[in-house]
């Protein structure tokens, strides 16, 4: 019984995703679905099927097939085993939440502030379960103060390296979305949690970066300054500390 109730609640959270990550980057509100190839709107039922575009006949992306399929696994899992305290529905709404974050930084290198004020919202209410008052609220300044440090320190980085090689870059090693969604993991950790958290995140970053430089130097393909989408990475830590038993 759990794995069909998984099976269902996890297909329907995985439109949930499919949806605010096809429209939210594009429009910044809830509108119909358009086709990815000829903009016409879809019909909710073959948009809840994945079944193709019936004005052009494109076929739904490879991520949504993607999340549909890793997604539902992912809510079976949590049926079957329970995160502890958050539960089998608050966690499974939770990595929904997580799921539309990592999508939309992966796809577009940006974490909106109408998704960053829910997750506030949900941050807020999920540590207070978790942790004291103080230990919530002192989490997310914990979190929100040491990433914007280092956002800070990505631009006079940016701006000494730009002068160094009489070039202007935009690119930068942290974006003010994932600022924002420390501040947000740290409510959800709280103090002292939030250390492990973003400590998991900083050396995840850093070994997936080296890896991704020489990659693209082996390729002759090295950009200087390439930046990564970061929110994966803090999502990852945070996962491990409200998902993973403690022993």
């Amino acid at each position: 019984m759990e794995i069909i109730l998984g099976i269902i609640a996890g297909w329907l959270l995985a439109v949930g995703i499919n949806y605010f990550s096809d429209v939210l980057p594009v429009s910044r509100s809830l509108v119909g679905v358009p086709c990815h190839q000829c903009q016409a709107a879809f019909p909710w039922l073959r948009y809840l099927l994945l079944q193709p575009c019936a004005a052009c006949g494109a076929k739904r992306t490879p991520r949504a097939w993607a999340v549909q399929v890793l997604f539902t696994a992912a809510v079976v899992a949590i049926f079957l085993f329970p995160p502890g305290r958050l539960g089998v529905w608050l966690g499974s709404g939770l990595l929904a939440y997580f799921a539309v974050v990592a999508v939309i930084d992966l796809e577009h290198r940006l974490i909106l502030y109408s998704v960053s004020w829910v997750g506030a919202g949900i941050g807020l209410l999920i540590g207070l379960g978790r942790n004291p008052l103080l230990d919530t609220l002192l989490g997310g300044a914990v979190g929100f103060g040491i990433m914007f440090t280092f956002y800070y320190l990505g631009i006079l980085f940016n701006r000494l390296m730009s002068h160094l090689r009489h070039q202007e870059s935009d690119e930068v090693a942290l974006g003010y979305g994932d600022v924002n969604l420390a501040g947000i993991i740290g409510l959800l950790l709280g103090w002292p949690e939030i250390l492990g958290g973003l400590m998991i995140a900083i050396v995840l970053g850093g070994v997936v970066s080296g890896l991704l430089m020489a990659g693209m130097a082996l390729l002759r393909r090295y950009k200087a300054m390439t930046a990564i989408p970061y929110a994966p990475f803090l999502l990852i830590g945070a996962m491990i500390f409200l998902y993973i038993p403690k022993n």
